[in-house]
């Protein structure tokens, strides 16, 4: 077994590879390759326990998802992450189950709805690389991935509810328990997310060691996930928690951190993601083997109806869910302004230590998050299933009170379920996003404009910390040596500051341990302008993020200079 997993995921890899190469969405060639290869002899036929699969492949993905999600553009969009992410997936869980129990009810009440919740969550892998393949606007993009962030969580804690009431009866079922065991896993888990998060950004603070960093930073998801479950919480949640928390810090750390961690999640991604699709393609003649003769008529009806309830109750949930955010926020907005009249708003962010927000600033940020029919169009046909579904119908299969023919089911509507939304869906997407033209360039226009601001406010703060070290330097080594600073101040800013400036001459040069200093010290104040300016919501977190990267390559470029010539004079 172990030799056919390794076979498999080199296979997926080189299939996804060529897919990248391309051009194409690698999740959805790598599926049709494996559905085409299961039915060759020669190709192994593997199976993986559904709780080992989650257990092995959703914390890492969800944490590196995590951390590449804008803490910020999440909080702001959090109400259409909320309804989309709990009460889509409730939604989605219920009418499915319904459905399910009147088709086929060998199922029972409880295994349809263990069904529904099965089936309920969609995985944003393949809607996020066609996304950013196609440049969905930022607004969208946040939604698709925030909902994937934490409707899992929601499907996990109704699949647990509705397992244990499989196992031992519906007598013991009851509403408020099941939500107080959803209140639990979401407290639980963010504790523990949260305690994990603190961990992480400590050692990173504390640690320039990127390759201790990175491996702690792959162990850590694995290590949230199972003590979030062992007590009671949900792992999905906790490994959210604890990415979002280490991403919106990550620009605090070391940049070798930052340098060292992002190639390692691009690839430890590729690898997983590669080898579930795969695998989700693989099963094909295993679910097909499964089913007696029978069965094979009612499950595939079933099949079929509850994929196209899937499918049409996504648009039906997100478009009055819109209505009633965009309806809900400006009834914010009207109260907003009634504090704002009163004196109220300033006093609560005085308490708070912040500066209040401006009538405009609020209303940029509500028109950030806010959806047109076209936004949500794209959001309702972004429903792809994938590996979650996939191993808890694996897992459900395995609970000998739900009944054979029912488990046999049961996996044979996740499959279809799971394959049939990423072709469906997977295939015409980018077609429904070119054709309703989701994609434009007002995004771009505000990110130029916030990168020409904050680039002039930049070097406003990198001057002034050129003028405090000339103090500084004149109080060391004497009025003299003014000269020798200009000089190097001149080619830190590579502008010619004045006349006298550009005409000096350039022999007395500062040493290599003053030239690291100071370019180091002027890289600092930048980024914490960065920051700064990303914590009082005038520049997005994704324009900080581009910034960052290019000063990270700044500061490379001096180690290495360092290593290479230690030495030297500049």
């Amino acid at each position: 077994m172990d030799a056919s997993i390794f076979f498999v995921i080199v296979g997926a890899v080189a299939v996804a590879a060529v897919a990248r190469w391309r051009g194409w969405p690698a999740p959805l060639l790598v599926t049709v390759v494996a559905l085409a290869a299961s039915f060759i002899p020669i190709v192994p036929n593997i199976s993986i326990d559904g709780h080992v699969l989650l257990n092995l492949v959703l914390p890492p993905l969800l944490y590196s998802a995590a951390l590449d999600v804008s803490f910020v553009s999440f909080a702001r969009a959090m109400p259409q992450i909320r309804r989309l992410g709990i009460g889509l997936v409730v939604a989605t869980t219920m009418i499915v189950g319904l459905v399910a129990y009147l088709l086929l009810p060998e199922l029972g009440v409880f295994g349809a709805l263990l069904l529904g919740a099965i089936v309920a969550p969609p995985d944003a892998v393949s809607a996020a690389a066609i996304g950013r393949k196609l440049g969905l606007p930022r607004r969208i993009m946040t939604v698709l991935s925030g909902e994937s962030l934490i409707n899992d969580a929601t499907s996990l804690t109704l699949y647990r509810v509705f397992a244990a009431a499989v196992v031992v009866g519906p007598t013991a079922f009851h509403i408020w328990s099941t939500v107080g065991q959803f209140v639990l896993a979401v407290v639980v888990g963010v504790l523990i997310g949260v305690v994990f998060g603190l961990g992480m950004h400590q050692l990173r603070m504390r640690s320039d060691d990127a390759v201790i960093n990175g491996t702690v930073g792959l162990l850590a998801p694995f290590g949230a996930y199972a003590i979030a479950e062992q007590l009671g919480g949900s792992g999905v949640i906790s490994v959210v928690a604890m990415g979002l928390f280490v991403g919106f810090n990550a620009p605090r750390t070391s940049y070798t951190t930052r340098q060292q961690e992002a190639p390692l999640w691009l690839s430890a991604d590729f690898l997983l993601e590669s080898f579930v699709f795969a695998y989700i393609g693989l099963q094909l003649p295993r679910v097909i083997g499964d089913l007696a003769d029978g069965e094979v008529g009612p499950v595939i009806v079933l099949s079929i109806v509850v994929l196209l309830v899937v499918l049409v109750v996504r648009p039906l949930f997100v478009y009055p869910a819109s209505v009633w955010g965009q309806w809900w926020t400006r009834l914010k907005l009207r109260r907003w302004q009634r504090r704002r009249e009163s004196g109220v708003s300033e006093a609560i962010a005085e308490r708070r230590g912040r500066h209040p927000l401006t009538e405009e600033q609020l209303r940029q940020q509500l028109a950030e998050t806010k959806l047109s029919w076209r936004d949500n169009a794209v959001i309702s046909w972004a429903g792809m299933r994938g590996v979650v579904t996939l191993a808890t119908a694996l897992a459900a299969a395995d609970l000998a009170q739900i009944g054979t023919q029912a488990s046999h089911a049961i996996v044979f509507v996740a499959f279809v379920v799971t394959v049939g939304t990423l072709l469906l869906q997977g295939l015409t997407l980018p077609w429904l996003i070119k054709a309703l033209g989701v994609v434009d360039g007002r995004e771009a226009a505000q990110d130029a404009r916030q990168l020409a601001a904050v680039r002039v406010r930049s070097r406003e703060v990198g001057k002034a910390y050129l003028r405090d070290m000339r103090k500084q330097w004149a109080k060391q080594h004497g009025e003299e040596s003014l000269k020798t600073f200009d000089a190097f101040a001149k080619r830190l800013i590579r502008v010619e500051t004045d006349a006298e400036t550009s005409q000096i001459d350039l022999t007395p040069r500062p040493s290599y341990e003053q030239f690291m200093t100071m370019s180091k010290g002027w890289l600092s104040v930048r980024r914490q302008l960065l920051l700064t300016e990303r914590d009082a919501g005038n520049l997005s977190e994704e324009v900080m993020h581009e910034l960052i990267t290019a000063m990270d390559a700044e500061e490379l470029a001096l180690d290495t200079r360092a290593a290479t010539r230690p030495q030297s004079r500049v």
